[in-house]
């Protein structure tokens, strides 16, 4: 049977990728902006731009807050397809970090009442921003392939772990700010030229593994660290994204396409949802690796290896 893949809000993938992936639609989120007023958290940053976005926080320090649409919004959306015959595959935020994945759930519990003869599956990501824009490219990829919902669904679930992030991380006030990542008072990632390095534990949340003290040797360390832990670069899409940091995003890039050598690159932006959160001074590559290990027992070594 047909099937579409619906991620929400916090994957960064704008329209021009949505239409490459093959994604139809998306479930919105909400943004309460520093003046108080209510806004749809949109992936094509229509209303204000990404720029814009992230130097007020960056210069004038406001604050943004994301919030959940509600679950009249993910029925909304999962429904239109449901109507036409197709089944839905939910891809959602990292439940570590939001109760999205929740909503889904009971959102597709509560269609699939009405739907009985429809399939509706709901992946937890694990993962925010770039790395599920990596995992949508890989599900459409496999769907293509000729793959059932269930056997996407079913990658994502056993694959989910290996998907890492790392690169340069100057700012973690907003992260610290709400909880969004471990550790923090240990390495005082706010440190003037501190940059902190982290990747995601299994419970969808950023540990910080090591700090390194400037942009160029915080480069360093994260292609190190990138070479250490990725998998068959040749065949798979790495994204690179940011919110505020364009030219740490562009050297990334540059020495990831000369040192690694992947299939494709894609440039991105974090997007509005997670940003947020993220903040100001995030530059990452999102890539495919080595399974990531319960405590990061692993990962923590490599990295002390790395920053030494």
């Amino acid at each position: 049977m047909s099937f579409v893949i619906i991620p929400d809000a916090s994957c960064a993938l704008t329209k021009d990728l949505r239409e490459r992936f093959h994604i139809p639609a998306y479930v919105k989120a909400k943004i309460m902006f520093p003046d108080g007023t209510e806004h749809v958290a949109d992936l094509d940053w229509e209303e204000i731009s990404a720029d814009e976005y992230f130097r007020s926080m960056a210069e004038d320090k406001a604050i943004y807050k994301s919030g959940m649409a509600g679950i009249e919004n993910s029925i909304a959306t999962y429904e239109q397809f449901l109507k036409e015959g197709q089944d839905v595959l939910a891809v959602s935020l990292s439940s570590g970090l939001s109760g999205n994945y929740g909503l889904a759930v009971k959102a597709c519990e509560a269609l699939k009442e009405k739907y009985p003869d429809r399939k509706i599956i709901v992946v937890d990501s694990k993962r925010y921003s770039g790395v599920i824009a990596a995992m949508i490219a890989k599900a459409d990829e496999l769907k293509q392939e000729g793959k059932t919902i269930e056997e996407v669904a079913e990658w994502l679930e056993n694959n989910r772990n290996r998907y890492h992030q790392m690169g340069p991380m100057d700012d973690l006030n907003f992260l610290c700010r709400t909880g969004r990542i471990n550790n923090f008072k240990a390495f005082f990632g706010t440190l003037v030229g501190v940059n902190s390095l982290g990747d995601f534990n299994p419970n969808g949340l950023t540990d910080v593994l090591g700090k390194a003290k400037g942009k160029p040797k915080a480069i360093a360390a994260t292609i190190e660290y990138v070479k250490r832990t990725i998998e068959e670069p040749e065949n798979q899409i790495v994204f690179i994204a940011h919110s505020y940091r364009a030219e740490t995003a562009e050297e990334l890039r540059r020495r990831v396409e000369e040192e690694l050598h992947p299939k494709e690159i894609i440039m991105a932006r974090i997007d509005m949802s997670c940003g947020a959160n993220v903040g100001p001074g995030m530059a990452a590559v999102f890539y495919y690796g080595k399974e990531i290990s319960p405590d990061l027992a692993e990962e923590k070594k490599i990295m002390e290896e790395i920053t030494k």
